[in-house]
């Protein structure tokens, strides 16, 4: 940790990359505050910013019997998830952001954004942040700087992101060469909800956020950084940015074959990244690696494969569901060195959340005794920030340089009808297609009603740094001479009967349905040709020691051909509102399964 008076004082430098050090102090000549601190990501910084967060109140202990080195946050209660409504997108022209984003002018939303970050970090400490989205010496890594006036921020960027010494090594050294730096900066403000944004600045490579201390609104290497300003990048370098785990399924073999799946947030991607097979599969030698759990950036290969890396470092989970059932290495990896975000608390203090057991929590997420009056103990939407390398399934392949390569991209969201279990597109278009009109019911992870039924094509809907119709036909692009590129699938795990019950279970019995996918790769598998693509036979998914019998089977791989001719009129109605052109293959593809 490297610190910097300011104020009038002789400032020393901390990079010797000029044009960085330029914009630092530019930043904090604009923001006024009373000392910058460069970030060298080490332990000593660690614990010394833990102490002063502890002191504050930043951070309170929890049960160091039962979970050391971990520590509770408490948000403010007007900040406890992404904005989207404030979220914007600013290309010079409002059509390359598309009306899948909110719009401003360049020029607009920095004076508006700047004015708010005149005199901000008076009395507070400025933090440089540098990271890098990968592994430090990957060529597939991405880099960038945050500057913040949280801790709490900091804290979290060094479990989410290669943070520190090294990453600012690499920074000068393509700084030199020209290579162009993401540069973010962040204020928590007021924490006021009227003065509230997250900027975007694609074609600047910038992020401005101002209001918020949230993850997804304050951690800038994270969503702003890793999906809509890289989606941005990935689009004129030739690569995908997208919302997706990464998970390695190994076969008795030995063989290992790795699966991208992109599901809206809080849809069970950690969970699918981190399952655990059932016993008679484990039994067998099936084996799960988990390579990532929110975000794959993938690159075409030499061999015409798509290799992909997980950009972050860690997992920032949603805690609420996550037990014993859903997802036991979740909670192993939780148990030390974790930053706890608004959870109940224990009588005994120790983190707390709906569907953890039946324990009855001391205080809610805002510190309250715990009433159940007032809602759900813990927030539904509050999380754990825990390095990757914690996890019992963490894959070595996770660190390798080029990535692993991709056999099958997944899509999936929560649709309590009409969906089947799965299904597999007939091409690439139609699989890009699938993707596009990819439907899901609203959960906590982002303010709004909760059980909406909306579009969210890719799960990018919140994410994309550009308009969609741009962005299916980049996908498109991807099918050229010589590529190999992987199968497309769509699942749906919330299918519900007349009941409102759950017919699929979910959690490990998921690999069954994995290991089909995994055998239409290898051209195994059984399936049935239908209008909206292959799906399994009645007997291709293996069903022992699952109590599931065939009535419910039926259900979950029916295809109701009349609720399907009505999900194609609303999906040319939507393609028609995201300006998709008439001549795209997206529209062969949807006139294919009408």
């Amino acid at each position: 940790m490297i610190a910097v008076p300011q104020q009038g004082a002789e400032a020393s430098p901390g990079t010797r990359l000029a044009s960085l050090q330029q914009w630092v102090d530019e930043v904090a000549a604009l923001t006024r505050p009373d000392r910058v601190v460069w970030c060298d990501g080490s332990d000593a910084e660690a614990a010394t910013l833990q102490a002063a967060m502890m002191a504050d109140g930043t951070l309170l202990p929890l049960n160091q019997d039962t979970h050391p080195g971990c520590v509770l946050h408490r948000s403010h209660p007007d900040d406890v998830a992404r904005v989207e409504h404030l979220t914007f997108v600013c290309h010079e022209n409002s059509e390359d952001a598309g009306p899948n984003n909110h719009w401003m002018a360049p020029a607009e939303a920095h004076a508006t954004i700047d004015a708010l970050f005149d005199g901000c970090m008076q009395g507070r400490t400025l933090y440089v942040v540098p990271y890098c989205m990968g592994p430090v010496d990957s060529p597939l890594a991405r880099c960038g700087v945050e500057i913040t006036d949280s801790p709490y921020v900091v804290a979290n960027m060094r479990l989410m992101t290669r943070m520190g010494a090294a990453a600012l090594a690499r920074i000068e050294r393509e700084g030199a060469e020209g290579k162009p730096l993401v540069r973010g900066l962040h204020s928590t403000g007021e924490l006021d909800p009227g003065r509230r944004y997250i900027m975007h600045f694609p074609d600047e490579l910038v992020i401005k956020s101002y209001g918020s201390g949230y993850g997804g609104n304050a951690l800038l290497g994270k969503k702003c950084h890793a999906l809509r300003i890289a989606s941005h990048q990935a689009r004129h370098e030739g690569w995908l940015a997208e919302h997706m785990l990464i998970v390695g399924i190994e076969n008795p073999q030995g063989e290992v074959h790795y699966v991208a799946a992109a599901f809206p947030s809080a849809c069970g991607k950690t969970n699918l990244a981190m399952l655990i097979p059932p016993e008679a599969y484990r039994e067998q030698g099936w084996k799960v690696w988990t390579v990532g759990d929110d975000i794959c950036w993938m690159h075409p290969g030499e061999d015409g494969r798509l290799w992909a890396i997980n950009p972050e470092a860690g997992f920032f989970g949603v805690a609420p569901g996550t037990s014993e059932k859903s997802n036991p290495n979740a909670l192993h990896s939780i148990e030390r060195d974790t930053i706890f975000t608004n959870v109940a608390v224990t009588d005994d203090g120790q983190p707390w959340w709906e569907g953890l057991d039946k324990r009855i929590p001391a205080h809610d997420w805002q510190g309250r005794p715990y009433d159940a009056a007032n809602g759900p103990a813990a927030h539904p939407n509050s999380r754990f920030t825990v390095s990757a390398r914690q996890c019992p399934t963490w894959s070595p392949r996770a660190e390798d340089p080029q990535g692993v390569p991709i056999s099958a991209i997944v899509f999936g969201g929560r649709r309590s009808s009409l969906v089947p279990l799965v299904f597999e597109s007939r091409d690439w278009a139609h699989g890009v297609l699938v993707g596009a009109a990819m439907g899901s019911e609203t959960t906590a992870a982002a303010t709004g009603a909760v059980g909406v039924m909306r579009r969210d094509p890719m799960a990018m809907k919140p994410f994309c740094g550009y308009s969609f119709a741009d962005y299916f036909a980049h996908w498109l692009s991807f099918d050229r001479p010589g590529a190999r590129l992987p199968k497309i699938f769509h699942v749906n795990w919330f299918r519900k009967d007349a009941d409102g019950r759950f017919m699929w279970p979910g959690f490990g019995d998921n690999l069954r349905v994995l290991e089909w996918i995994i055998g239409r790769v290898e051209g195994g598998a059984a399936a049935v040709e239908t209008p909206i693509g292959h799906l399994p036979t009645h007997d291709a998914l293996r069903r022992d020691g699952l109590e599931l019998d065939d009535a419910v089977m039926q259900e979950l791989l029916r295809v109701d051909e009349a609720g399907w001719q009505a999900e194609s009129a609303e999906v040319a109605a939507y393609l028609d509102e995201l300006g998709v052109p008439a001549d795209s293959p997206l529209r062969t593809s949807l006139q294919a399964a009408a």
